[in-house]
């Protein structure tokens, strides 16, 4: 998990990538097996958990934000100076659910990067090739000043 948590800021518990699996110039795909003892299923349907959406997309932004500081790794700069910020998300489709113990596979492209924004496209799919979701979405990397962020 070091080589996650050496990238971005993210700390569990709101850490949804356990370790990257491969990269290349323009994508970077990560792993996460979804763990039972998580304290939200006990409150997301606790008789029948499952994995919030929203979650599952975070889980997606934070492997777009390893992408970011392994590009910038790659350029020279340094990762963790500033957070990864959202700034646009569309079309996301959830196609499964995922469940306690589930083991997914969390890829993100590269589609273009302008002024300062990384656009990409996302998709989780469980390690037997179930496909669980895809999202486009746009990243900004921040320096936070004082406890914000410059605009």
């Amino acid at each position: 998990m070091s080589a996650v948590t050496d990238l971005i800021p993210h700390r569990p518990p709101f850490l949804f990538v356990d370790d990257i699996l491969t990269e290349s110039a323009d994508s970077l795909t990560a792993r996460r097996t979804w763990r039972a003892d998580e304290d939200f299923y006990r409150g997301h349907y606790p008789a029948a958990p499952i994995t919030p959406g929203v979650l599952l997309c975070e889980a997606v932004f934070q492997t777009g934000a390893l992408f970011m500081a392994r590009q910038a790794q790659a350029a020279g700069g340094q990762p963790g100076e500033g957070v990864p910020l959202l700034a646009k998300i569309s079309d996301v489709r959830f196609r499964n659910p995922v469940y306690p113990g589930d083991e997914t596979l969390i890829e993100v492209k590269k589609k273009e990067a302008l002024g300062g924004f990384t656009m990409m496209s996302g998709a989780i799919k469980k390690a037997d090739g179930t496909r669980v979701l895809t999202v486009d979405f746009a990243v900004a990397w921040k320096t936070p000043m004082g406890g914000q962020t410059k605009p």
